[in-house]
């Protein structure tokens, strides 16, 4: 399963996949009963992981780079509905988070959804990362080039606008 396609959503708890996007909502299957459902998106809102980002001392990170040291860590996940020992878990894990910003009820879901996505075997990482660094490198010289050999183009004058006789 791609962690790209893992979102949350709001007034459901957990995490689903999403299988399948209409005008009106999305076709998800959560990731803890596998149980698959029709999210109208009149009621509630979509957010992927890829694009949650936590607040820490310096620049916000990426919801992945705290899962990544969430595995790499070897602190045993604590239980999390006991608010100290998730704050003393992620002091140890992470501890650049900006503990001001980041509430009790933010750290506690991102420590549920861990667990969930390693029930899952997800691969903590962002899709397309390098092949869109790639991509990045190759197209911005021919950009460049293009653009150095279009002609300047000069705008029109612009027309004034006639007044209505009375």
């Amino acid at each position: 399963m791609e962690y790209g396609k893992i979102i949350s959503v709001t007034g459901l708890g957990g995490l689903y996949e999403l299988v399948g996007s209409k005008t009106d909502g999305a076709i998800v299957r959560s990731l803890e009963d596998g149980v698959t459902k029709f999210v109208a998106s009149r009621t509630h809102s979509f957010s992927h992981l890829e694009s949650i980002e936590v607040y820490t001392e310096n620049e916000n990170v990426n919801l992945v780079e705290i899962f990544q040291q969430m595995q790499a860590s070897t602190a045993t996940l604590p239980d999390e509905k006991d608010v100290n020992a998730v704050k003393a878990y992620f002091q140890k894990v992470y501890p650049t988070m900006d503990f001001e910003k980041v509430y009790n009820s933010d750290r506690k879901k991102m420590v549920r959804w861990f667990s969930i996505l390693q029930k899952n075997n997800v691969a903590f990482k962002i899709a397309g990362t390098d092949e869109a660094e790639t991509l990045a490198e190759v197209a911005a010289p021919i950009v460049q080039e293009v653009a150095a050999e279009a002609p300047a183009t000069e705008e029109a004058p612009k027309k004034k606008a006639t007044r209505k006789k009375k």
